[in-house]
């Protein structure tokens, strides 16, 4: 299904687009034909990004804080003077351990501000283009597998993304009537430079995570710039308020109450508890 022109006259900005998730989306939209558009807080990373990847194709960098409404709007303003956009991703983010009693405001606002605000910020310019222009038009936010439950020590980062997946459905009724799909997708963890170490900082916490996943791995940053690339296209024009979940089956695994006797019990043990008409 991705065809080299899967998304040719797409027009797509990605928040936090100068690295990690964001920066790999950037990279497979252009591979599918896309004109690209990233933000970022730090110019230089979003410049980079762009010099390092414009062989794929036409990829504009802009400098954006997305907690400022201003600066959001200036942003949409100069991508809107060439044409609307007709997709955004929702990426910019911000997260890290933390016990919750000992977090100050300004780590609240820093995380609520990115996340949340920054998404509402950067949804409300384009939604507001987009109707005022009858202009079609598909949003997608990064969330996360513990939004709908909510996390001990990512608290700021749960409540914000929990906002997000409620902005999400929200919208996607309030909308959808007027051409403008809403969706997210939640992915598990993915190995990115400084994001990943921020919430798994030992090497043997990544190996605990690993042992908790159904497929025994992480996830990889092409697997969800694919995904990301489907939800986009029109191949997917019917999908809306939807979260898709990408962890390889790591919440389900979480949710069970004996979904991990296959790690814990042996042979002998399944053999002892079998069920004697069984045996």
């Amino acid at each position: 299904m991705f065809r080299s022109d899967l998304l040719k006259s797409k027009r797509i900005l990605i928040t936090g687009g100068g690295t990690g998730l964001g920066r790999g989306m950037a990279a497979r939209f252009l591979e599918l034909g896309a004109t690209v558009h990233i933000c970022g807080r730090r110019e230089e990373v979003v410049e980079q990004t762009a010099v390092e990847l414009s062989a794929k194709g036409p990829l504009h960098a802009i400098p954006c804080d997305v907690r400022s409404v201003d600066a959001v709007e200036a942003m949409i303003d100069s991508i809107w003077s060439e044409g609307p956009i007709d997709v955004l991703v929702n990426n910019a983010a911000g997260n890290f351990i933390a016990r919750t009693e000992e977090l100050s405001p300004r780590a609240w606002e820093a995380v609520i501000g990115i996340v949340l605000m920054g998404t509402l910020n950067c949804t409300m310019a384009c939604g507001r283009r987009w109707l005022k222009s009858e202009h079609h038009g598909t949003v997608l936010s990064i969330s996360a597998t513990y939004a709908p439950v909510g996390s001990a020590y990512v608290v700021p980062s749960a409540v914000s993304k929990a906002g997000v997946e409620a902005l999400t459905r929200s919208l996607a009724v309030e909308w959808g009537n007027r051409g403008i799909r809403m969706n997210a997708i939640a992915p598990g963890p993915i190995p990115t430079q400084g994001a990943f170490s921020r919430v798994l900082p030992r090497p043997d916490l990544e190996k605990v995570a690993i042992e908790r996943n159904p497929l025994g791995r992480f996830g990889t940053v092409e697997e969800l710039a694919n995904l990301a690339a489907f939800l986009v296209s029109d191949g997917s024009g019917y999908i809306n308020g939807e979260v898709v979940r990408m962890d390889g089956g790591e919440f389900l695994q979480g949710a069970g109450e004996f979904s991990n006797l296959g790690r814990i019990l042996r042979d002998e043990d399944w053999e002892a508890i079998k069920p004697k008409k069984a045996r």
